[in-house]
């Protein structure tokens, strides 16, 4: 198997060694021809949500190149998932199903599948309903959660997707899928509710469109603001199947809504779960190598701890999520506020794991660039920052079984705006991250008890 990433060195470490990870980006036509080199079937799982155009732009500028250069490669067949609805569609569902259109008619063979909402682990749409029903003990829902969908789980999203490896497309066709039956999104949420057993009372509104909505959808979900208001912007289209097709040409027999949510359950009431939606990478345009001065600003710290670098490393790793930041949980939240204000993932993401660290994590706003075990870990900033930001600790033995701490904010100012927001923001630095450093020693100590 073979995966195309904007960013590979964050894939990488998620996949098995069998799987070949490869650079590209489906907006940069000439990236796409070498890693299509001997592929016959291609699972296309691309969106734009998050692109700085406008989505459905890209959508159809990517789908357009990535279909030219799948026929050009002698692709086999192509496989898309895309996105159930009719009639007067979003942009959203509207920009999925045109690119459903474009791969179809690409002189490729593509099979396409529609579906609803995804219940699982990973899914945007299943987070936002989980984070509203246990974040709301009160909930006034507006007209859009009576519209019915056909909710399918992610078990059997994937049990289609694999069914299609072996299926030979006449053509270029398409399949609506959804799981055993349709429902209402209040009755979606009433469900999750009864499962987790929580008591919640829904005060139906009839003024509240799905653009108010998303105002404080921003404020109570780990969706990302202008990305959940084009989701709750699709809430209004009915997703529902009305082709059944797919259970005649494939041996799939999905599951109930119930026992969907049952099942994500399970898996998202881990400690660590195994997929995040907020997980999602955004593309860099300048990775960082090590610390460097020049065009870079650099407020650096070190200091000596008398323990051993395991020791000194471990709250390190714990840094974020329900740990927090060692110092100022309030300007941190203030932060998070008002990054999720402009559009940011703000402090919502959390961790994946309380304690375990991988490239590619997600850390609160920031993600893990690099780390070592007990020696190095790198945090590139995804916060809405008018440049590059990272913050890296490092750890030393020295070589009298104490460790030297080094702790570095680096930040690439993007203009004049950019210098602005560094120098305005440097009275807090001996603050936040001189007290930063000083817990973080004085946990260091307490973990040698």
């Amino acid at each position: 198997m073979r995966c195309l990433s904007r960013r590979p060195e964050l894939l990488q470490p998620h996949v098995s060694a069998t799987t070949e990870v490869v650079a590209g980006d489906v907006l940069r036509p000439e990236t796409i021809a070498p890693a299509l080199e001997g592929v016959d079937t291609v699972y296309y799982l691309v969106h734009s949500m998050s692109s700085s155009r406008p989505f459905d732009e890209a959508d159809r500028v990517a789908a357009t190149a990535f279909a030219r250069a799948a026929l050009e490669a002698g692709v086999k067949k192509i496989i898309y998932l895309g996105g159930l609805g009719a009639g007067a569609l979003s942009e959203h569902l509207a920009s999925r199903q045109e690119v459903g259109r474009i791969l179809r008619e690409s002189g490729v063979p593509t099979i396409e599948f529609r579906a609803s909402i995804v219940i699982g682990s990973g899914s945007a749409s299943f987070e936002m309903i989980r984070a509203l029903v246990e974040k709301l003990p009160l909930m006034v829902t507006p007209r859009w959660v009576r519209v019915r969908a056909q909710p399918i789980a992610i078990e059997d999203v994937l049990a289609y997707l694999l069914a299609a490896l072996d299926h030979a497309p006449a053509g270029g066709e398409l399949y609506e899928i959804g799981g055993a039956d349709s429902l209402a999104y209040v009755d979606l949420m009433r469900e999750y509710a009864r499962q987790r057993g929580l008591r919640r009372k829904m005060i139906p509104v009839p003024v509240l469109t799905p653009r108010l909505s998303s105002l404080w959808l921003w404020l109570v979900t780990p969706v990302y603001a202008g990305v959940g208001r084009k989701l709750v912007d699709s809430l209004r289209n009915e997703t529902v199947v009305h082709d059944r097709r797919a259970l005649d040409v494939f041996p799939v027999r999905p599951r109930s809504a119930s026992e969907a949510i049952a099942r994500a359950l399970r898996f998202e009431d881990r400690e660590i779960a195994e997929t995040r939606w907020s997980d999602e990478a955004f593309p860099q345009e300048q990775p960082y190598g090590g610390v460097r001065h020049g065009s870079h600003l650099v407020d650096s710290r070190t200091q000596h701890v008398p323990v051993p670098p395991e020791r000194a490393f471990l709250p390190i790793q714990r840094i974020g999520g329900a740990t927090g930041w060692y110092k100022g949980a309030l300007l941190w939240r203030v932060r998070g506020l008002l990054d999720v204000l402009v559009g940011g993932p703000g402090l919502r993401r959390g961790r994946r794991d309380p304690v375990g660290v991988r490239v590619g994590d997600t850390i609160d706003f920031w993600r893990v660039e690099a780390f070592e075990q007990d020696r190095l870990l790198r945090l590139s900033a995804e916060m809405k920052v008018p440049g590059r930001a990272w913050l890296q600790f490092e750890v030393s033995p020295d070589g009298n079984g104490g460790s030297i701490v080094s702790q570095t904010a680096i930040f690439h100012p993007a203009g004049l705006f950019g210098l602005v927001y560094w120098y305005a923001l440097w009275p807090f630095h001996g603050y936040i991250f001189g007290g930063m450093q000083k817990q973080l020693a004085a946990a260091m100590l307490h973990m040698r008890d």
